[in-house]
């Protein structure tokens, strides 16, 4: 839970500035916690009071196995799992759930910071749909729309398209996909070749909407 103080944090934020610009806004973050961590499930009357304690808005708790924690995602209706292991996020994907890895080293922040693979972007867009493609382009357009809701200045969330092969035209390809999906990135970086953790390290989003097999 610790990992996700600043994530949770941020979406708070976002949550409370759409409020405040429509007391009856539907389209907002609601948060799941679902761990098959057997110590933390020991300990899973003070990891809530935790939460709490620090007004960490969490509207469900799940504590399942490492067998049966997939089923939790589907019963809840996830359209986004968030985990910092790789082998989880690939369960996930297998039963349809669209997963993105967790930034455990962002800095606490005024504004969520999504980075959007630009090669997995492309990749989605090209391959045959699936359960977990269709998830993925649902959450895409969710995004979109919920960025659409904030002006150009002063918004607390901020969408980052990255492209690690290629050059212009790979970026400009998943420009154009992400646009079609209803999605506007606040900014676009193209590496063509280049490693990403550099840039990673400056941008320090939160998540990443990558490929879970890819480095």
């Amino acid at each position: 839970v610790g990992v996700a103080f600043p994530l949770l944090q941020a979406l708070q934020r976002v949550n409370g500035r759409l409020l405040e610009e429509n007391p009856s806004e539907s389209l907002l973050f609601d948060v799941v916690l679902i761990t098959s961590d057997s110590q933390q499930q020991q300990q899973s009357s003070r990891i809530i009071s935790n939460t709490r304690h620090h007004g960490l808005e969490i509207s469900r708790f799940c504590f399942s196995s490492e067998e049966d924690f997939t089923e939790s995602l589907l019963k809840n209706n996830v359209h986004l799992f968030l985990t910092t292991d790789r082998d989880e996020a690939a369960q996930a994907s297998q039963k349809g759930v669209f997963s993105a890895l967790l930034n455990g080293k962002v800095a606490s922040s005024e504004q969520l910071r999504v980075v959007f693979c630009g090669d997995a972007v492309i990749r989605t867009d090209a391959e045959p749909p699936s359960a977990s493609q269709d998830a993925a382009q649902s959450f895409w357009a969710q995004l979109g729309e919920m960025r659409r809701r904030f002006g150009m200045l002063d918004s607390p969330l901020s969408l980052v398209l990255l492209t690690s092969r290629g050059g212009r035209e790979s970026c400009g390809t998943a420009l154009q996909t992400l646009r079609s999906r209803g999605v506007n990135m606040d900014e676009a970086y193209s590496l063509a070749g280049a490693p990403r953790s550099p840039i990673l390290s400056l941008l320090r989003p939160h998540f990443l909407l990558i490929n879970h097999l890819e480095d």
